[in-house]
């Protein structure tokens, strides 16, 4: 282009691209993965540990483990065998099982899902809304609906497979499970605090009754998987057993 006096006008310097530094990079990369972490942990997904032997055999003291919570969106609920992580609904929790992340950068982590967190509970369901769970036949298994688990799944020193109220002495029963609530046991039969450990005993005067039973709602999601330590890696399968209940 030439102006009136016939001069060549100068071409306009190319605007430079502004790029952003290595450390601002990283910044911008973190902060994505931490968002995108917090919503995997949200809505898909969470990493666990296992902080007592309360689930013996299959899971062991310091596991790590994924729950998946697919399974119970648009109103699925947890069913009869499936190991679900939960809230406490209240005095269930054990010395040393409320523990977390204990550093900052841990706690951190565990806020957004990369990094294994406590203070919650991991049982197998036993019992669903409706269901009577009564401890025991005469070979010592749990009937659920007058139809027994074959326990080859749990750790069990003694004589019935639901010693935490009476240690066998006795035989119990509990239900029907309410409407939204579970019925829920370690696989360690005699060494969990859960619903039978919380079933109300005769001698009790000040037990609530109904406190054995967990609500639905305060099930974080479904145990999937041991992740660690990676010798142990499995995807865990529901036993069979559980199939035979419906």
């Amino acid at each position: 282009m030439h102006d009136d006096e016939g001069a060549t006008s100068p071409r306009p310097t190319p605007r430079r691209e502004r790029r952003l530094s290595l450390w601002q990079e990283t910044v911008v990369l973190l902060g994505v993965a931490l968002v995108l972490s917090f919503i995997v942990k949200t809505f898909f997904m969470q990493a666990f540990y296992i902080p007592s032997g309360s689930m013996e055999p299959g899971l062991e003291i310091n596991d790590r483990i994924l729950v998946q919570k697919v399974s119970y969106w648009g109103g699925g609920t947890p069913e009869r065998g499936d190991v679900v992580v939960f809230e406490d609904p209240g005095g269930w929790l054990g010395e040393g099982e409320t523990v977390g992340p204990t550093s900052p950068v841990g706690k951190v982590l565990g806020k957004v899902g990369l990094y294994p967190t406590g203070g919650h509970l991991v049982k197998r369901v036993i019992g669903v809304a409706g269901d009577v769970v009564e401890c025991c036949d005469d070979e010592g298994r749990l009937l659920v609906n007058g139809k027994p688990i074959e326990a080859d799944f749990t750790r069990n020193d003694l004589d019935c497979d639901g010693p935490m109220v009476t240690d066998c002495e006795a035989d119990w029963t509990a239900g029907p499970v309410p409407e939204g609530e579970l019925f829920v046991m370690g696989d360690h039969r005699d060494a969990s605090a859960d619903s039978s450990e919380h079933l109300c005993r005769e001698d009790e005067t000040e037990c609530v009754t109904g406190s054995e039973f967990v609500p639905a709602d305060l099930v974080v999601g479904k145990v999937f998987a041991r992740v660690w330590p990676a010798s142990r890696f499995s995807i865990l399968d529901k036993p069979a057993t559980f199939a035979d209940l419906d």
